[in-house]
């Protein structure tokens, strides 16, 4: 097996620019962790024709979770290529519904970055097992809290972990801060794992790892204390 990583550039607005990583897996056949944006095929289809391979090879997308720049090419790829699309059940819903997601959660030039709804033709579980072929297994980790069911993924000694850390120098992004500490707190026990592949930075060591997870805790909590103790003084003010 072979790691691929793609670097995707997009503009929220036009003055905020924006990236993410993807992963190209390359076995017998090809995988995506994660699509990118609407409109990425074409930096997708090049790296695929540098390694002499094709659309047609990949056979399946693990979709981290719903956010736009994690899905928006997504129905391309299944639409293309006939692949599988697997993501997590609670990420489901605005997936295959991305109005929903819309109206749930807008953000600027959403329709444009997140494409179109595609239907998820595996919902996983945390602790599923996925064979995609021969020795070629998916380990299917639950790393709830960036969003309400992110998935990781195992395959080998290498996790794939979405937005499941929170980077120094970004803003932060979680829906439930408990579930985030968890997550990363079971990420930092994977001892067996040598590779950490995030959809923001470079692949980590299991030392490097550690580092950057107990960077993003410290972050987390800093930004839960800094919240809880503006509320506490509005309440303060008030009386």
């Amino acid at each position: 097996m072979r790691v691929h990583q793609i670097r995707i550039d997009f503009n929220v607005t036009s003055e905020m620019k924006r990236y993410v990583f993807i992963y190209l897996i390359e076995a017998e056949h090809c995988y995506l962790i994660d699509s990118g944006v609407a409109g990425c095929q074409d930096i997708v289809s090049a790296k695929l024709k540098q390694i002499g391979r094709d659309i047609s090879d990949i056979k399946g997308i693990f979709l981290t979770h719903a956010h736009p720049d994690h899905i928006g090419t997504a129905a391309w790829f299944r639409e293309t290529s006939g692949c599988r699309v697997y993501a997590g059940a609670g990420e489901k819903r605005w997936i295959e519904d991305i109005d929903i997601q819309f109206r749930e959660r807008p953000i600027p030039n959403f329709y444009k970055l997140a494409g179109k709804s595609v239907p998820v033709d595996q919902a996983l579980w945390d602790g599923d097992r996925i064979k995609l072929e021969n020795d070629l297994i998916v380990e299917v980790i639950g790393t709830p809290g960036h969003s309400a069911d992110e998935m990781s993924f195992r395959i080998g000694d290498c996790v794939f972990i979405g937005d499941s850390v929170p980077v120094k120098g970004d803003i932060p992004i979680y829906v439930d801060w408990d579930a985030a500490i968890k997550s990363m707190d079971r990420l930092k026990k994977m001892e067996t794992v040598k590779w950490f592949y995030p959809a923001w930075d470079k692949a980590y060591s299991y030392k490097e790892w550690n580092e950057k997870v107990a960077a993003g805790e410290m972050l987390v909590q800093m930004i839960d204390a800094s919240v809880k103790n503006s509320i506490l003084m509005d309440g303060e003010t008030e009386l």
